[in-house]
């Protein structure tokens, strides 16, 4: 199921988005939204919940961010070749940090150009959107906390962070994390496992791999981080970045597609 949060006539609900999904390989959410339907949900994602049965066309409402996180914590230098291109080391443990609740932006939401940078980046990413509240969670279970994956973009002023120890501002500026179009449920962690990921700037592909190619599993990923902390329901793990990241400017548009899941995709703008 693809749950999407969204808004129409001022209300803001969860639902269910319906209709085909394209051949070919072509991830759900490249469709027409002309296509898609969302059928109301009756409750919230995270307990037990009914479809209402009230449908209304995607192209009638705005996609918000299917999540309001109270921590993302994203995982760094997870892909060896990303590492290697920013001349870092692949770290033996997972290396973890924050981006705050105010970073969290959805599908079509524009992006400020952050005013105190002069060099921001994009990084295309697969998200682990946490369905239930856990700690110290076994390698063995961790597929009983997960509620689905959606796309992210861990969007990074990166000149400030090669000259700031902390990486706070860096990487958790005001909508410097992007996340949607919805969430995929209807996926397990084998297939999570391998994905093909992408990114393009005004349609030129930018970056392109697979999560196959990820050093520290998700697995490893959410037993590291509950070991130090507990995660509540709506959370979100980003799992790292593919090579190819690379700078955006004021009027790009740019997107992150994930198979299986569909295309998150914003425009940076001047910030007013």
């Amino acid at each position: 199921m693809r749950i999407a949060r969204f808004s129409i006539d001022g209300n803001v609900a969860f639902g269910a988005v319906e209709g085909p999904v394209s051949s070919g390989g072509t991830p759900p959410g490249t469709q027409p939204d002309d296509q898609l339907s969302i059928n109301i949900i009756k409750g919230i994602p995270f307990a037990e919940f009914e479809l209402s049965g009230t449908k209304v066309p995607l192209s009638k409402v705005r996609l918000l961010p299917p999540v309001l996180p109270s921590k993302v914590v994203a995982f760094g230098r997870n892909y060896a070749e990303h590492a290697a291109e920013l001349g870092n080391e692949v770290p033996d443990a997972p290396f973890a940090f924050f981006k705050p609740s105010t970073s969290v932006i959805g599908t079509g939401d524009p992006v400020p150009y952050p005013t105190f940078s002069a060099e921001l980046h994009h990084e295309a990413e697969l998200a682990v959107v946490i369905g239930r509240m856990c700690r110290e969670v076994p390698r063995e279970r961790v597929a009983e906390v997960i509620l689905g994956y959606t796309c992210a973009n861990d969007l990074t002023a990166r000149d400030v962070q090669r000259t700031e120890k902390q990486w706070a501002r860096a990487k958790g500026f005001d909508a410097s994390c992007p996340l949607g179009p919805w969430v995929e449920t209807d996926m397990d962690l084998e297939t999570a496992a391998d994905l093909a990921i992408t990114c393009t700037v005004n349609g030129e592909l930018r970056q392109a791999g697979r999560t196959s190619e990820m050093t520290h599993k998700i697995e490893d990923l959410i037993v590291n981080i509950t070991e130090a902390m507990t995660l509540l329901p709506g959370d979100v793990i980003l799992t790292g970045t593919p090579a190819g990241v690379g700078p955006l400017n004021v009027g790009d548009e740019v997107a992150v597609s994930i198979e299986g899941i569909g295309t998150l995709t914003n425009k940076v703008i001047k910030r007013g």
